[in-house]
């Protein structure tokens, strides 16, 4: 019986499963948010990428002037 209801369970899972895909996929108003929230995420990604050159380039040049400083 056991067995049984996990099948069930499995279709029922699978069928609103597509059921929920398919509407997403042809929802005009769903495809408007994917675009724009992955926009997002690129803009985000490149904001992090300049962060991070910027403090490498920062700490580059704190160590550059360390050194100087050491050596004097």
């Amino acid at each position: 019986m056991a067995g049984g209801g996990n099948f069930i369970h499995r279709v029922i899972s699978y069928v609103a499963n597509e059921l929920i895909v398919n509407g997403l996929s042809n929802s005009a108003g769903f495809q408007r948010f994917a675009v724009r929230t992955s926009r997002k995420i690129e803009d985000l990604s490149k904001m992090a990428q300049q962060k991070r050159q910027e403090i490498a380039d920062q700490v580059k040049d704190v160590s550059k002037n360390f050194e100087s400083f050491k050596n004097q």
